[in-house]
């Protein structure tokens, strides 16, 4: 006879404490991972906690990218993956003969990529950001200096704008999900909800197309750019009773979690990441009863790629 929900999940906590395991879940996961998970958060938060665990075994329900960060950060941990097959188009969007051959043409250059990235081209950057940090990260590197920036056009024209940077190459790579978030959605939403605010998570790729158009003074609402700790406490503080969010689906479970009190309305019911959907509780499940799919990084790389990641945890 299957078990029910309720028994995998007891079943995934017993696990956990047999196994010594921590388990970190994405926002953009779906709700019983969230809600079965240690500590749930963007990128820059899960990096953080996959820092600084004791734990002897690293669950991370998210993105391979973000498996492999884990990794790198924690050689001597095992480090699982639910489903090894939960890509990211804005990885797919640059190989690392694409960045050798652009840092070959641009050779005094500093190259400054995004987290959603492979452990290769890691190991070719010297910072490592999250949408989140990259504006301070840019502010960082002298004046004088040119940049690379990658992947994420939408990422680079927002911070290319709010750091006023002449010297910064962009990269012409895309979320396929924040691509598809325009300015007509976005002013659909706030029309439909009138007197919300908008919520723009800014350490999600999703989110920067709505990042730049409010720093282009676009949109006709009030715009909050917050991290999601920021935004929940927006959330809970703001005399308002609505909002409306531009991000990935996923973020609002979370919202509605930490403020049940409060509306929170999608700026599409379609924004939606189908490499963070693949995770499920069976799959989790599996990968803690059997301890597959684990992440590996070959040392070399992993050695290059930590000077990057340590930037990025470091910064904002």
């Amino acid at each position: 006879m299957e078990m029910t929900l309720d028994e995998k999940l007891q079943r995934i906590d017993a696990l956990r404490r047999e196994k010594n395991a921590i388990i970190l879940a994405h926002n953009y996961q779906i709700a019983p991972i969230q809600d079965v998970a240690d500590y749930v958060g963007d990128s820059l938060g899960l990096a953080r906690m996959a820092q600084k665990t004791e734990k002897d075994l690293i669950v991370f329900c998210g993105v391979y990218f973000m498996a492999e960060t884990a990794k790198i950060l924690n050689p001597d941990k095992k480090v699982l993956i639910p489903d090894r097959e939960a890509g990211c188009s804005l990885v797919d969007s640059i190989t690392v003969e694409d960045l050798r051959r652009w840092k070959a043409d641009n050779p005094d250059a500093v190259v400054v990529g995004y987290v959603n990235t492979s452990a290769e081209i890691k190991a070719e950057l010297d910072y490592c950001c999250t949408s989140g940090n990259a504006v301070q990260i840019v502010q960082s590197i002298p004046e004088d200096k040119p940049i690379l920036f990658l992947p994420d056009m939408f990422l680079g024209m927002y911070v290319k704008r709010m750091t006023g940077r002449r010297n910064m190459q962009i990269w012409a790579g895309e979320c396929h999900v924040h691509a598809a978030i325009n300015l007509e959605k976005i002013n659909r939403a706030v029309e439909k909800y009138p007197g919300a605010d908008l919520l723009v998570h800014p350490e999600c790729g999703c989110s920067t197309t709505c990042m730049l158009h409010a720093a282009e003074g676009d949109i006709d609402r009030p715009t909050y750019i917050f991290s999601t700790e920021g935004m929940v406490r927006h959330a809970q503080q703001s005399g308002k009773h609505a909002f409306v969010v531009a991000t990935e689906v996923g973020i609002l479970h979370r919202l509605e979690k930490e403020a049940p009190e409060k509306e929170f309305h999608p700026v599409s019911d379609e924004a939606i990441c189908e490499y963070m959907k693949m995770i499920t509780v069976d799959k989790l499940l599996a990968s803690l009863e059997q301890e597959i799919y684990e992440v590996n990084v070959p040392e070399e790389i992993r050695k290059k790629a930590y000077r990057s990641i340590e930037r990025m945890v470091s910064i904002g």
